[in-house]
């Protein structure tokens, strides 16, 4: 039988918490990570039956002033009140194309607003409704972890032969970097015009940071094997690798992924298969290598759209991506007797994209309205230098 001890009885083992832990629990913050930080002011109750016209009422009175930008991914509730809508890149794009407007409300995650901070004016003020909607897949890679990559490329006598191509859904320091060493940006529809710039550069790549990405381009549309492809670890020493599998390899990949696309599974597709005969089955390419060969049809957000779109009366269609856009497209189609599922059978929305809501943007409008700022995305004068470098080399080649 074993008794209580009283406090003086126990033992102080003077354990203390790691940094990430507490970034974790959302007991510090770290300014240049995406989560972990608070948002001022009190919010509305998500209960307030006029969330909708105190919204419309905020937009209609900031007029031209404010421009809103909508993910795809984000919630119906907030996409009503998008000007514009799109994945990242088009979104910031839009946002540069409006040079007019003073604030530009971005309804999407910190990345994101990052990027259209770095293309818009110096004027112009980029505000993130949530500052805690980030993207797990652009915490997978810091600077700090990158620029150690780069000192084991040294190391192993490569680095001069290796291009870095960073996917958009990246923080500003990783594409800071990809310029400052000579490499672009890329996203999802461009991936392989991206990659065959950089072989004609360098016989390398480091790509970041998700490694479904670029083993799917490399592989399925530029003819690689596998086995030209390793993947960096940057939890352990020399990311997991010899100089000599870093020397042999053409793709080095960092070991991230999207935490919603990396959800599906082969088992995913073949249970599809059986349930809805004559399915087709379309995937984003950030889904794992053996998901995106075993798919009919494999592309970006834009893509799946337009492939919808363009799909005949009748078909069927399961789709491997965020969960809000699937369910908007399959209403937007029903009407089309387009059928339209959920390529995996849990349900899944992208948990950080879902922190945009309409308390959050409520509150966002508001305080614009009565001409106070709140929660602008600033991205420091080198950074975005650099980074604008690597987004420009990738709008010269589209």
């Amino acid at each position: 039988m074993t008794t209580a001890q009283s406090p003086a009885d126990r033992v102080n083992l003077d354990v203390q918490p790691t940094p990430l832990a507490l970034l974790l629990l959302g007991r510090e913050a770290d300014p240049k990570s995406e989560r972990g930080v608070d948002c001022p002011g009190d919010l509305p109750s998500p209960s307030d039956p006029g969330l909708v016209e105190r919204a419309r009422a905020a937009k209609e009175k900031l007029g031209e002033k404010v421009f809103v930008l909508g993910h795809h991914y984000q919630r119906d509730e907030v996409i009503q009140f998008a000007d514009v809508t799109g994945d990242s890149f088009k979104l910031a794009r839009d946002a540069a194309a409006r040079p007019d407007a003073e604030y530009i409300v971005f309804c999407g995650v910190h990345f994101m607003a990052e990027s259209a901070d770095i293309l818009t004016t110096d004027d112009q003020k980029v505000v993130l409704p949530d500052l805690a909607a980030g993207c797990s897949m652009a915490d997978m890679a810091t600077a700090e972890q990158v620029a150690e990559c780069w000192d084991v490329l040294t190391d192993a006598g490569i680095a001069e032969q290796v291009v870095p191509v960073s996917y958009m859904n990246s923080s500003a320091d990783i594409k800071a970097f990809t310029g400052k060493h000579g490499g672009t940006i890329c996203t999802s529809s461009n991936a392989k015009v991206a990659l065959e710039w950089a072989f004609e550069q360098g016989e390398k790549v480091l790509f970041l940071p998700d490694q479904h990405l670029g083993r799917n381009t490399a592989v399925r549309d530029m003819g690689f094997s596998l086995d030209d492809c390793v993947v960096y670890n940057p939890h352990k020493p020399n990311g997991g690798l010899s100089a000599e599998q870093l020397r042999d390899a053409k793709m080095i990949l960092w070991r991230g992924h999207c935490s919603v696309h990396g959800r599906f599974s082969l088992e995913s597709v073949e249970d599809v298969r059986a349930r809805i005969p004559g399915v087709n089955v379309l995937v984003h390419p950030e889904c794992k290598h053996e998901v995106v060969a075993a798919a009919d049809h494999v592309g970006s957000t834009e893509h799946i759209i337009k492939t919808l779109e363009a799909a005949p009366a009748g078909s069927k269609w399961a789709i491997g991506t965020e969960l809000n856009l699937v369910r908007r497209l399959a209403n937007r189609f029903a009407a089309e007797d387009k059928e339209i599922v959920f390529l995996d059978k849990t349900v899944c929305f992208c948990s950080t994209m879902n922190r945009i809501d309409l308390p959050h943007l409520v509150w966002t409008l508001e305080s614009l309205a009565e001409g106070t700022l709140v929660n602008q995305i600033q991205v420091d004068r080198e950074t975005e230098q650099f980074a604008k470098l690597a987004l420009e080399r990738m709008l010269a080649l589209a």
